[in-house]
């Protein structure tokens, strides 16, 4: 049992307050006790006047929380870390029995309970926190993670606190042996492939990979394209098997196959590249690149004035935030300045908001290991070498083990929100057991399409139904021709008894059925996912059924994932996220008896 509100403080030990009587407290049966009014059914925003011992309804005096050196883990192996729960001395003083107080089955009292909280809530104009999961905006769960165990959330910057108007393509493998960019399910099956810049059919693709599985352990095959750097390399790599397919690559590189031709072209490729970023090198140390972005950063920051309020949330409740970002200081402060400050109330501060900033982190290896750490002393960015992190600093380098080490807490109490699966997810993951949320922008985009796509995928596994139940009295019949032809009886005395003719005529007519079915269904396949991306079909699927490698990599190391970091404005800090049960293959046969063929449960 829970008090959800606190009520306002006063001067004098004993004070009459107007509340709202169950948006306060809402519990059928409670009597008036030391003076403290309850009313026994809820009503809407009712007003009543009670005097209230300032203490006894002071948060910090009615409730406790749970720390770290007492909690426990609950049913699903949660930390119980950062409950409230109500203090034994003020139950036994508001003469509070849970037992007596609450009869009956506890199924019976929780039904009630969750229809009069559904109500209160929207009596309140809060929405409901579950239907945000109904939405391009709702936090998606991997792993069960309790938020209120979680003592400190790391933040990376860019594409994360702040996101630039870019598009970028994500979760394709380039094959440098074939020369093909192909997109992959869960198991490594390959599902769509690209040859050069031509995309390839259904049966080539099968013909191509039918026996061969994508391993991303194999690097000298395979490149898993996660980054800018790997997006622009894999579109030059294609452009040149289009050449070399063409005749058109000099000879006096030889005879080169695809892995030889990335081989030969991957320097040319690398010195380009190289150029471009020298120059942008001799931008960023002339300032011309970072100053255009800083002295305008309207144009390629898309605002979201959400964002500083959901981390002011988590702040207020006991959150310790970190910023730590591979930007320097001068850039951090200024994109930080421009997407925070404007948003945050009292005329506070985006440095306010946060107890460590770490910037130049170096990530990964910010994870991976130690390196030396310095604070900056002045606004120009002056530094001087520290061995550990104080709260309200800011500071350059260092490492996640330094940040533990300051903070005195590590692992599962810490949750880092980062965009990069490999950057920020993996290896703050893998190597310190952290708690991660993945930002991935893209969410919003492939949600809107899947609710674009229901008729046409609706309409697809109808069609693949229907073949179903066609091809299963095909697959009895062919069985009773079989039986028929070695002189045994059929399956059962009806079709044993069929006339050859009849037999012969169904079997006829069921094949055109499903091959007209095929002609139907093999487009609106390749049509499948167009509503995203025309010709790679939905991100995180790989095929009509399956998962992609993508999907696959973040369930495998996001707890949680979410489109922008302002929708934890859509939850609280005190979220308790539960991941769903993720349904096995029989799972769905079990639940629709009744059992054929005289199958009982007990057999």
């Amino acid at each position: 049992m829970a008090f959800t509100e606190s009520l306002t403080k006063s001067s004098t030990p004993t004070t009459q307050y107007s509340v709202l009587t169950n948006a306060h407290v809402k519990y059928s049966g409670f009597k008036a006790i030391n003076n403290v009014g309850f009313c026994s059914k809820r009503k809407t925003l009712g007003i009543c006047c009670c005097t209230v011992d300032e203490k006894m309804v002071s948060g910090g005096e009615v409730f406790s929380v749970t720390s770290s050196s007492k909690s426990d883990v609950d049913y699903l192996g949660e930390s119980t870390k950062g409950d409230l729960n109500v203090k034994q001395e003020h139950m036994d003083a508001f003469g509070i029995d849970g037992q007596a107080t609450l009869e009956g089955p506890i199924e019976e009292i929780a039904r009630i309970e969750a229809k009069e909280a559904e109500a209160l809530l929207s009596d309140l104009g809060i929405p409901d926190p579950f239907s945000s999961r109904y939405s391009p905006r709702g936090i998606f769960c991997s792993r069960t993670l309790n938020l209120r165990s979680i003592s400190a959330i790391g933040y990376d910057m860019d594409y994360t606190l702040i996101h630039y108007n870019v598009m970028v393509i994500r979760g394709l493998i380039m094959d440098k042996e074939r020369g093909n960019l192909v997109k992959s399910d869960r198991f490594g099956y390959v599902k769509r492939a690209m040859h050069g810049t031509r995309m390839l059919t259904t049966r080539s693709v099968s013909e191509i990979y039918g026996r061969e599985l994508v391993d991303l352990r194999k690097e000298s095959r395979w490149e898993f394209l996660n980054t800018l750097f790997s997006v622009s390399e894999a579109v030059a790599f294609m452009q040149m098997v289009d050449r070399l397919d063409g005749g058109a690559i000099p000879a006096e590189l030889g005879r080169l196959d695809y892995k030889g031709l990335y081989k030969a072209i991957y320097p040319m490729i690398y010195l380009v590249i190289l150029a471009v970023g020298k120059a942008l090198f001799r931008a960023h140390v002339e300032g011309q690149l970072k100053s255009e972005i800083m002295s305008n950063p309207e144009r390629f920051v898309e605002p979201d004035p959400k964002l500083p309020l959901a981390l002011l949330d988590q702040k207020e409740a006991g959150k310790r935030l970190l910023l730590i970002t591979n930007s320097d200081y001068h850039y951090t402060d200024k994109m930080m300045q421009h997407s925070f400050n404007k948003f945050l109330p009292n005329d506070m501060e985006w440095r306010e908001l946060f107890d460590i900033v770490i910037v130049s982190a170096n990530k990964p290896e910010f994870f991976q290991m130690s390196h030396p750490m310095y604070e900056v002393v002045t606004s120009e960015g002056l530094m001087r070498p520290c061995f550990k992190a104080r709260s309200g600093g800011l500071y350059s380098g260092g490492s996640a083990q330094m940040i533990e080490s300051s903070l005195k807490i590590h692992g599962d109490e810490i949750l880092y929100v980062g965009d990069h699966i490999y950057t920020d997810v993996s290896q703050s993951k893998v190597h310190l057991r952290w708690r991660t949320a993945l930002i991935c922008r893209e969410l919003e985009e492939e949600y809107i399409a899947l609710i674009r796509g229901r008729g046409h995928r609706a309409a697809l596994i109808e069609l693949i139904n229907q073949k179903e139940v066609v091809g299963d009295l095909f697959n009895q019949l062919r069985l009773a021709l079989q039986r028929r032809t070695k002189g045994r009886p059929a399956q059962s005395l009806a079709a044993t008894n069929m006339d050859d003719q009849e037999l012969t005529e169904s079997m006829q007519k069921l094949l055109i059925v499903m091959q007209r079915l095929d002609q139907k269904i093999g487009p609106m396949l390749e049509a499948d996912g167009e509503d995203f991306n025309k010709r790679w079909g939905y991100l995180s699927r790989a095929g009509l059924w399956d998962k992609s490698h993508l999907t696959r990599q973040i369930e495998k190391y996001a707890d949680i994932y979410t489109s922008r970091v302002s929708n934890f404005l859509h939850y609280t800090p005190f979220m308790y996220f539960r991941s769903q049960e993720q349904m096995l293959a029989h799972d769905s046969y079990c639940y629709s008896p009744p059992y054929p063929n005289g199958f009982t449960v007990d057999e």
